[in-house]
């Protein structure tokens, strides 16, 4: 199901992004031991998404930031914006602003 454009989206605090040479790694902060395994890499358009997602822009902003830095279909950025929000809810590094 798609995401409201208009929806703002802020990154959780308990998670961290940090570039290690090429590639920027998401991590969790939490203090249980098992949050260690939940480590993902972003590639470069996820980690500007990620950056993105101060809790001030709608969905839509990020998508207009996106197409202007990107290229590519503007239909499937948006189609990719959806799912990579979707799936930072269902991990619990974003939460709707």
């Amino acid at each position: 199901m798609a995401r409201d454009l208009d929806r703002r989206y802020a990154r959780d605090p308990d998670f961290i992004a940090r570039r290690v040479v090429d590639e920027v790694i998401l991590v969790p902060i939490r203090k249980s031991l098992g949050d260690l395994e939940s480590i993902f890499t972003l590639n470069e358009v996820a980690a500007r998404i990620w950056e993105l997602l101060d809790g001030t822009r709608r969905l839509a902003d990020v998508h207009d930031v996106l197409t202007r830095e990107f290229d590519g279909d503007a239909q499937a950025m948006a189609d990719d914006l959806d799912e990579f929000v979707g799936q930072l809810e269902s991990i619990g590094a974003v939460r709707a602003a």
